[in-house]
């Protein structure tokens, strides 16, 4: 009731859906029979798969007849659902008001790699006997070199960051692993992507996310296992000159095609099927 009140009260052009899992049905069936002009679409930041994020496929699925376009983090050829269908993949977007730090900048630093897990965006708190492969794969690596500083949270009863809290931590630390729940998908990443490469650190990414078509290895650095993550680690740890040129140029990328503008204006154009610029991250 409170949505179709907006919409009679200020008619829009455009009705964007983020995780609207209060929305039914039915009340886009009426939208669209009131006023057939409005577009609708919605946007999804959270993984899906055939396997294991079936709750999230179903999730995004649910409205998908009723709306005009779809967009996801989850690359729609990973998942069988998605295909034929009018959903576009939309990478994590960077804003320059909040990924500000230049951390290539910096001359000294506490630690050498940065990792921050949590079990979901609306817990303060990590699930008390929850675990993931997260977790494993940094324990794992742990073992491997008692030289690196690690700068962990969320892991060992070690509470999640967010906010500024986050960012001050991270300005700690040379480097940070984007690491995200489950088996990689073609460009899946949470929205740390963003808060990592966008705040100029240099970001170790698994190759097997396929995120090479979108970023170089003068960007980023891609690890195939954690013996070469671990190798990697060690080699940046000082080199100093070489990582933060990688660092700047994987910042400067981000922020150059994968800001919030460029995100925002992709969707606009998709769902109202204008096709005159194409993007970045299009057709990868």
């Amino acid at each position: 009731n409170k949505l179709i009140e907006i919409v009679s009260n200020y008619l829009p052009e455009l009705i964007v859906l983020g995780h609207a899992d209060l929305i039914s049905n039915e009340t886009l069936a009426l939208v669209k029979k009131f006023y057939p002009s409005i577009k609708i679409c919605q946007w999804f930041l959270d993984k899906m798969d055939n396997k294991k994020w079936l709750i999230n496929r179903d999730r995004f699925l649910k409205k998908i007849n009723y709306l005009d376009a779809n967009f996801c983090t989850t690359h729609p050829a990973s998942v069988k659902s998605l295909s034929n269908k009018n959903v576009f993949f939309i990478p994590n977007p960077v804003d320059n008001t909040f990924e500000n730090l230049k951390i290539y900048k910096k001359k000294f630093f506490k630690y050498d790699l940065f990792f921050a897990l949590s079990h979901g965006v609306h817990r303060g708190t990590l699930k008390k006997g929850k675990t993931d492969n997260r977790e494993q794969f940094i324990n794992k690596l742990l073992i491997k070199n008692d030289e690196i500083r690690f700068n962990l949270f969320g892991i060992k009863n070690n509470q999640p960051i967010w906010a500024e809290e986050f960012k001050k931590e991270l300005s700690k630390s040379k480097m940070a692993l984007n690491l995200s729940q489950g088996d990689p998908l073609k460009f899946y990443s949470s929205d740390r992507i963003a808060q990592l490469i966008g705040n100029g650190i240099l970001t170790f990414i698994d190759i097997n996310t396929k995120l090479n078509k979108i970023f170089s290895s003068k960007e980023v650095v891609f690890y195939n296992s954690i013996d070469d993550l671990n190798k990697k680690i060690i080699k940046f740890k000082n080199n100093n000159l070489l990582r933060n040129k990688i660092a700047k140029k994987g910042m400067i990328k981000y922020h150059k095609y994968m800001n919030s503008q460029n995100v925002a204006d992709f969707i606009i154009k998709k769902t109202f099927k204008e096709r005159k610029k194409k993007f970045y991250w299009e057709n990868k």
